[in-house]
């Protein structure tokens, strides 16, 4: 899988492919955040994709490298769900349920998707770990994850993630 390696080269925003459905393809709003460590290296790119017409997004994708503060939540509640929560204005305690590891064929490889549950019942959560190091989070709100998603994440360009 071309997404399971690191670019080379110096690249204009993280220094890790950013995994992603492509905006082009989705009919709602996009938006994109990065996480930024205090030496300037990126700790983390989410991407928020909104269905609702403005009133709050669908889904949540992070990409986080190893090493990011993000990844250490310390209550296993991913913290990509807890800003889906946070951006739909619900503060409502959420607290980890379990996790169940699942596998998902892509092609002719095979993906390990870690499925989060939490308590919050319209939170549907995947994890996977890629090759680089990089986690890969979805949180969707209201809206189960099937494996045909996987087949749509792909790198976005990393011209999308330039600081200006």
């Amino acid at each position: 899988m071309s997404f399971l390696r690191r670019r080379s080269g110096q690249p204009a925003g993280p220094d890790f492919d950013v995994l992603a459905m492509d905006p082009g393809d989705w009919p709602g709003d996009f938006g994109a955040a990065m996480m930024t460590g205090p030496d300037g290296s990126c700790q983390g790119i989410f991407l928020r994709y909104d269905l609702f017409g403005g009133r709050g997004p669908a889904m949540f994708i992070g990409n986080l490298p190893e090493g990011s503060p993000a990844r250490e939540t310390g209550d296993e509640v991913p913290f990509e769900v807890r800003q889906l929560l946070a951006a739909l204005e619900n503060d409502e305690p959420v607290e980890f349920v379990s996790a169940e590891d699942f596998p998902v064929m892509l092609g002719d490889d095979l993906l390990i998707v870690k499925k989060v549950k939490v308590s919050e019942e319209r939170v549907f959560c995947a994890q996977f770990g890629r090759s680089d190091g990089v986690l890969v989070t979805v949180a969707s709100w209201d809206r189960p994850i099937s494996d045909d998603l996987y087949q749509l994440l792909k790198p976005l360009p990393a011209d999308m993630f330039q600081q200006g």
